[in-house]
């Protein structure tokens, strides 16, 4: 899951290659796309999955839940809401 600067948009999405999607995010590789538009491009949840059908399941539960419940999800994993990025890529 990626935020903006003040933690008000959240984006989830599924890839196989984590670090080459959160360059695309981050370098504007898709001018257009929700993340350049919304600016949301500090990572703060991830969970890898065996499957790519496991993946999209998880998505689905995530974006059709509440921001509450999203923002729970989070605070579990990182509570301080540190970008997570430098674990996957050098910026």
């Amino acid at each position: 899951m990626l935020t903006n600067q003040y933690h008000t948009v959240l984006y989830t999405g599924v890839t196989s290659d984590l670090a080459r999607r959160l360059w695309e995010h981050q370098t504007h590789r898709f001018a257009g796309a929700f993340t350049s538009r919304y600016k949301t491009y500090i990572l703060v949840y991830y969970k890898g999955f065996h499957t790519i059908e496991e993946a999209i399941a998880r998505e689905k539960q995530i974006k059709a839940g509440s921001r509450k419940k999203k923002d729970e999800l989070i605070k579990g994993f990182n509570p301080e809401w540190k970008d997570l990025t430098n674990q996957f890529i050098d910026t």
